[in-house]
Parts: C-alpha cells; sequence; structure tokens
C-alpha cells in the first residue's frame, strides 16, 4: 500500500490563487481528480491537508469530504493556534461529521515572522492540539527551522510534523542545500519530529527541475530524520505548478530506489493514527 500522507483540495476562488504567477493551478480541484491522479500513479490512500482558506467551516468540510472518501484516510484541519479556545474549535471538528478522521492541525506559520513559535500563545495553541492527541502540523519557511527545533524540544509530548522539508531554497542549488543543512539538523535531532518528503518541485525551478535538483535534498534528509521519521507526500496540486502527482511520484521514487515501506506507508500511519482497513 502506497499512502500519500500531503494533498489539497480547492476551488479556484481562494484568496492566495489570486497571485499571477499561480494560473496554472486557478481552478477547482475535487475528489474525482484526486481519484483519478491516485489510479495513474498507483497511491492508495491520502491525508487531506488544510489549503489555506484559513475558516473553521474548510476543516468542516474536508472532514465530511473524508467520510465519503474512503481514499482519504485523515484530515489535517486548520485552526488558529492563537485561538484560546482552540481545543474547543477541536472538540467541535470531532463531534461532526468525518470528526474522527481529524489527525492533525496546521496554522499557516510560514505566513508569520521567523520567531512566530516562540510566543507564548502560540505555545499554549500546540499544547492545547497535543493535550488533544492530534499532531502538531508545521508549514514554515527555511529560515523559520531554528524556531521549530526550539519548540520540539520546550513540547517532547507534541508530535510535530514539518511540512516540505522545511522548504529549502533548491533553486539555488550547493547554496541552498548547505544553508538547509544546517538549519535542519537541529529539527532531525528532536526524536518527536517527523518530516514530509513534499513540496520539493515547488522549491524548485518550476519550468527546468530535474530529479538530480532533488536528490541531495531526499538523501539528506533519509540521513538525518532516517525513513522511519519521513513520509511521502505529493502536495498535490500545487506541484502542478513544476509537476504532475505522477511525476512526483516517479521522481522520489527513482530517488529512493523504491518505495520503501516506512517513507511510503508506516511512518504515516503511525504518526497520524491512521485506521486503514
Amino acid at each position: 500500500m502506497i499512502i500519500d500522507a500531503h494533498q489539497h483540495l480547492w476551488t479556484a476562488d481562494y484568496a492566495w490563487l489570486a497571485d499571477a504567477s499561480l494560473t496554472r493551478i486557478r481552478r477547482d480541484y475535487g475528489v474525482a481528480d484526486l481519484r483519478g491522479n491516485l489510479r495513474a500513479a498507483g497511491v492508495d490512500r491520502t491525508v487531506l491537508v488544510e489549503a489555506g482558506r484559513c475558516d473553521a467551516a474548510e476543516t468542516s468540510e474536508f472532514l465530511a469530504t473524508a467520510a465519503a472518501t474512503p481514499e482519504i484516510a485523515g484530515v489535517v484541519g486548520w485552526a488558529s493556534l492563537t485561538d484560546p479556545a482552540l481545543a474547543d474549535v477541536v472538540a467541535g471538528h470531532r463531534a461532526g461529521t468525518g470528526g474522527h478522521l481529524l489527525v492533525g492541525v496546521r496554522d499557516q506559520v510560514q505566513a508569520h515572522p521567523a520567531d512566530h513559535l516562540d510566543r507564548p500563545d502560540v505555545r499554549a495553541g500546540l499544547a492545547a492540539v497535543a493535550a488533544a492527541g492530534l499532531v502538531n502540523e508545521l508549514v514554515v519557511r527555511a529560515d523559520q527551522l531554528p524556531a521549530v527545533a526550539r519548540v520540539a524540544a520546550d513540547l517532547p509530548e507534541s508530535r510535530f510534523v514539518l511540512d516540505h522539508l522545511g522548504k529549502p531554497r533548491i533553486r539555488a542549488g550547493a547554496e541552498g542545500l548547505a544553508e538547509w543543512r544546517d538549519l535542519v539538523t537541529p529539527v532531525a535531532a528532536r526524536p518527536n519530529v517527523v518530516a514530509k518528503v513534499s513540496g520539493l518541485v515547488a522549491e524548485a525551478d518550476w519550468d527546468s527541475w530535474t530529479v538530480e535538483d532533488l536528490r541531495p535534498f531526499v538523501e539528506t534528509a533519509v540521513e538525518l530524520f532516517g525513513p522511519a521519521r519521513l513520509m511521502f507526500g505529493s502536495d498535490w496540486p500545487v506541484c502542478e505548478v513544476a509537476a504532475s502527482y505522477l511525476e512526483v511520484r516517479t521522481a522520489i521514487e527513482t530517488i529512493l530506489g523504491g518505495t520503501p515501506d516506512d517513507i511510503f506507508h508506516t511512518t504515516a500511519i503511525s504518526t497520524y493514527q491512521l485506521e486503514i482497513e
């Protein structure tokens, strides 16, 4: 079984899609599109991740969609980490349709300053997510990785998932690799952090990327985190700025020399506590 630990659904009216550079992906992406790509890429189950609408209604909609879509094994919903009522928000989602499929919470940390995760109110939100038994999913820029290392050390009871390997500057080649390695090494040293091998084509040159551009970043991730703390994610449909779903899966498989069970299956199950039939 192959599990894609990171995919989205959205409609063309999401505000962030208005960026002129994103015309390639400014359209509706629904379950029918997802199923076609899963069949083509030989993927069996997915984790649906909040898609930047940043409202509670999206999480409710995604949970209901997941409840009606056997291919979606779990949902990482959006919630504001600075909301003092975050525990109640999570409880409300769990009480609704598909609430049993809520496996994590993700706020758009990448939109904030580098030290955002050091704020006491953010730390309180992360602790509330952990207390609810959910994963704290982190989408961050590379310059925010030091804060990720600090919060992972200070909240050892929380399970953290680092999206897209922390968004290294793949376009910058060796310079970007050296910069990112220094920043991500302390994060990888924290045993409560799992990282996603996802989103890499979006950080590379959209029109000219190659498998060899991605290889050193993936191989470094394997070295630092180990396969048992890595998960494959397509980042579809964001990936379509640069590559198809199948091209992304093929690129990662080529670099890894196959589809190791941990990266493509068991790490996602254990991290998100997925119930796979």
